[in-house]
């Protein structure tokens, strides 16, 4: 552009007085040609820039069809859900139906069966009544038509008999099937009514930009859902045994708890509820200890649960600790641990006991310790000099909420401020992937269980 203003402003210019105009000319014409060029590059230039916008507007175009096809097909989704739970209701309502049916036709045969009873009994006062008759005949002979009516009244109180037990098995059967009736309708209700809280609060928590995060609790007050919040589960093993296979965020209730979102890891061994998880480093854990007391992150993906509902999940009973790690050479390992938490009176103090797994127990020194942050350092100021929060016994030591670092850290100092799998003795990860989650003790192995001290109120 500062070309093409030149080569005009020496076009406009006057040109010198004296002998040498011949020259001049010839010196404007090739100004000219110099300015078509730059002329023609301009155009060339005007010419990319116009299909290089083209192509942004049909990339913008594509996007928008994507996301028009994307809304239309969770409309479609949407619908049918709303079909599928119009249907339950009708299959409820008809179950409901059919059970005030067996009930009537179950007194009808009782009815029955109290009538054949009294038959019954005056067949046996008949019968004892031809008895003695036949004692007193025992010494002479027995008429033919006395004979053929005890051998009539024989058959009819076989046949009465075996009508009472077909008709005893039948009532048994409607008794079963009648049970079995209540429990169907008893679940497919409690089913139905958490659905529909869980899809409340699903919807309130998208449609509603200015509800509170994942994190809060889910405070409900009104009658109608106060019988649903009793409906919930206390933690994911609970969903689990209820018929839930899938992963994902629900709701849960546990005791002396308002209800609130966790992410529950459903595998053929049980359902488990996820408190810690790093993935991707999208989450900076270099948090408050008001953070990590409320919760933080995306249950998706990076998170941190929440010391206060971590504790309401693990007071219910006996839990294990499990701890998933992935290094960055893609090597994967596990750990586990009985364990109890207490309250927030002793900054969660945790408690650990029976080791497991195919790692160095890297957390025995951690037992007994409590929970550290960069605004409480309750112990040697470690979450301060080496970020995160945890319970921290020795700077040197484990951390999983350290710092998240890309690449596999290089120089020891570096390795302390990230993510670190440290035990005393053995070798020591620098991590890229971790994971702690909670599930129930199995019932089988009650006899090993530490008798826990009691607990002070926190």
């Amino acid at each position: 552009m500062k070309l093409l203003l030149l080569l005009v402003a020496r076009l406009t210019a006057t040109p010198p007085p004296g002998p040498t105009e011949a020259k001049s000319r010839f010196a404007m014409l090739d100004d000219v040609r110099l300015l078509a060029n730059g002329l023609l590059q301009l155009g060339q230039s005007l010419r990319e820039f116009v299909h290089k916008t083209k192509g942004q507007i049909n990339d913008i175009f594509q996007k928008l069809n994507i996301f028009d096809r994307s809304f239309y097909q969770l409309s479609v989704v949407t619908s049918e859900i709303k079909e599928e739970e119009e249907e339950l209701k009708k299959t409820t309502n008809y179950l409901k139906a059919n059970n005030e049916e067996i009930r009537n036709l179950s007194l009808e045969i009782n009815s029955k069966i109290n009538n054949i009873l009294q038959e019954r009994t005056q067949l046996q006062t008949k019968v004892g009544t031809l008895e003695e008759k036949l004692q007193g005949l025992s010494q002479s002979m027995v008429p033919p038509e006395q004979i053929g009516e005890i051998s009539t009244l024989k058959d009819v109180i076989e046949a009465q008999e075996k009508t009472i037990t077909n008709l005893l098995q039948a009532v048994q059967e409607q008794h079963d099937q009648l049970d079995n009736q209540k429990l169907k309708i008893k679940n497919l209700e409690e089913k139905l009514s958490n659905d529909n809280f869980q899809d409340t609060m699903e919807k309130s928590m998208e449609s509603d930009p200015s509800s509170p995060d994942m994190f809060e609790y889910l405070m409900v007050n009104s009658t109608g859902k106060e019988t649903r919040k009793s409906n919930l589960p206390s933690d994911c093993s609970e969903l689990y045994v209820k018929g839930e296979v899938n992963s994902g965020i629900y709701v849960i209730k546990p005791n002396h708890s308002e209800p609130f979102n966790v992410y529950c890891e459903m595998t053929p061994d049980g359902g488990a509820t996820v408190v810690q998880r790093r993935i991707d480093g999208s989450v900076d854990f270099d948090q408050t200890w008001e953070k990590y007391e409320k919760g933080f992150g995306n249950l998706e993906r990076d998170h941190w649960l929440g010391l206060q509902k971590f504790y309401g999940i693990a007071q219910q009973g006996d839990y294990i600790l499990r701890v998933d790690l992935e290094d960055w050479r893609d090597g994967k390992h596990w750990a586990e641990y009985r364990f109890w938490l207490d309250g927030p009176s002793t900054h969660y103090t945790i408690h650990l006991s029976q080791f497991s797994g195919d790692l160095a127990d890297a957390l025995a020194n951690i037992t007994g310790i409590q929970f550290s942050t960069k605004d409480t350092h309750q112990n040697q100021n470690c979450p301060r000099h080496y970020t995160g929060g945890w319970w921290f016994d020795s700077c040197r030591e484990t951390n999983l909420n350290g710092r998240y670092l890309w690449l596999r850290a290089k120089g020891r100092a570096m390795r302390r401020k990230g993510i670190h799998w440290r035990p005393s003795t053995g070798p020591s990860f620098s991590l890229k992937t971790t994971k702690i989650s909670i599930r129930p003790a199995p019932s089988t192995s009650e006899r090993h269980i530490l008798t826990r001290p009691l607990r002070t109120p926190g």
